[in-house]
């Protein structure tokens, strides 16, 4: 998988999220929220966040349960550029999933995934502090 989310450090345990059997989910990929408390894979810009995979969920294992990181530092590659304490969302159409950008005033509540924790421009990997729901303020 490209551009996947690499843990940096570990500041909680993942939690189960549901998800379909014939889904394949890599780990580290970044997952959007749906009801009831159903992660799948980000496949849009600012999706609704469930977190980041913890552990590879294999199609058609039988499972319905994916572990999902809500907490944590997380390296990702950026699009565009951030500084250091702006929120971050999803932004596929820039280079696929995986991809984050600096949050938009379309990109609160929800469709925050965290807190850049470095400044970065177009293409750097930039430590994030994974906190889905974060930001309730707009960014220009």
């Amino acid at each position: 998988m490209a551009n996947e989310a690499v843990l940096v450090m570990e500041k909680s345990l993942p939690e189960n999220f549901t998800c379909a059997d014939g889904t394949g989910i890599e780990q580290g990929a970044v997952l959007k929220l749906s009801d009831p408390n159903t992660a799948s894979l980000s496949d849009g810009d600012n999706d609704y966040v469930a977190g980041i995979c913890a552990t590879e969920k294999i199609a058609s294992d039988g499972t319905t349960s994916v572990s999902v990181y809500t907490d944590g530092l997380f390296r990702m590659k950026l699009s565009g550029s951030v500084t250091a304490g702006q929120a971050v969302a999803t932004h596929s159409s820039s280079g696929g999933s995986n991809v984050i950008a600096a949050a938009t005033a379309s990109s609160v509540g929800g469709k925050t995934l965290g807190i850049a924790r470095e400044d970065g421009t177009e293409g750097d990997e930039i430590v994030i502090d994974l906190k889905p729901g974060c930001n309730t303020n707009a960014y220009a």
